[in-house]
């Protein structure tokens, strides 16, 4: 067995949805999820087979981040990985609904931030083991911290 780190290319102004699903109707029914529940929102959606022809299959309403998900599926190359780039919105909107959907088995994230994927590779294939998100923790939250935390939230609507 080998391991690999793989890079995870997010544009500017992106966030990452990374997960595992298993059926060909997984890329469109989470186009469908996206659509209904942000539909303001630029988004991509691809997700790669495990069996008979192993395509990427995928869907979007923006071809520079179809583009930019299956180059980082191609780059991970595991079977039933999905990958969501959206711009313009936060993972919290879809997050609860992409779970829901009867094809989706696991999240690994829902980042903007720097991201790797831990792969292993036998002869079987790939599989992610897990995600490096970010960076490590640097100290602990003070008062100052928290204040800003919170000042934060508001400023984008989330708390009143």
């Amino acid at each position: 067995m080998q391991l690999h780190s793989i890079k995870v290319e997010i544009p500017e102004g992106c966030n990452i949805i990374l997960g595992q699903t298993h059926f060909i109707k997984t890329a469109e029914d989470l186009y469908e999820i996206l659509a209904t529940h942000i539909p303001h929102v630029k988004f991509a959606v691809a997700f790669t087979e495990a069996s008979g022809p192993c395509l990427i299959r995928s869907e979007a309403n923006d071809e520079e981040l179809r583009e930019v998900c299956i180059r980082n599926l191609q780059n991970i190359g595991a079977g039933h990985v999905f990958c969501i780039l959206m711009k313009g919105a936060f993972p919290i909107s879809v997050l609860n609904a992409i779970k829901m959907c009867q094809e989706v088995c696991t999240i690994y994230c829902a980042t903007a931030n720097p991201l790797e994927v831990i792969v292993a590779e036998t002869e079987l294939g790939r599989g992610i083991l897990g995600v490096i998100d970010g960076a490590s923790p640097k100290g602990v939250e003070k008062t100052e911290d928290r204040e800003h935390r919170k000042g934060f939230l508001r400023k984008i609507g989330y708390k009143i």
